[in-house]
């Protein structure tokens, strides 16, 4: 169980994407970042979350919401898993594990990360983490619900 909650300040991530360019999380705009860990690219479950989170990309991005996977797989590999699932996000390759130490989410033996999500605000604030080990479909609809609300509670009222 990671040791971050909410409120904590979340860890840096300044790190290369499978789409070649440099994602650095305290420079994203918008409404929150989604950070989600997964254990191993092309396994079922993993592929599953993600094609999830891929096909409510849009929904997440016009609630101004940015979308991040990482995972401890290399860069080759997870430039390969965007690509076959043609992802419009991208993706880490923690291979270091420094990413998944700083957010405490490696599993202790095997050395993958755990399935947990986070929602950062652009202040670097922790907002929700949420953690399902086995349910892709959960840790998707528990980002979409908390996104949603934040982007409901911020928009300006007319009237």
């Amino acid at each position: 169980m990671s040791s971050l909650k909410v409120g904590d300040r979340a860890p840096e991530i300044d790190a290369q994407t499978s789409a070649g360019d440099r994602f650095v999380l305290s420079k994203q705009e918008g409404l929150c970042t989604v950070v989600y860990f997964y254990p191993k690219a092309f396994t079922p479950v993993c592929t599953g979350e993600t094609r999830l989170f891929r096909d409510n990309y849009n929904e997440l991005l016009l609630a101004g919401a940015n979308l991040v996977g990482v995972s401890t797989d290399d860069s080759d590999t997870q430039c390969k898993f965007a690509g076959d699932l043609h992802l419009p996000f991208p993706l880490i390759g923690d291979t270091d594990k420094r990413i998944a130490r700083a957010y405490d989410v490696l599993w202790p033996v095997i050395g993958v990360a755990q399935r947990y999500t986070f929602v950062v605000s652009p202040e670097m604030i922790i907002e929700a983490i949420f953690h399902h080990e086995l349910s892709a479909e959960k840790h998707r609809d528990d980002v979409l619900r908390f996104v949603h609300a934040k982007f409901e509670a911020e928009r300006p009222q007319v009237g």
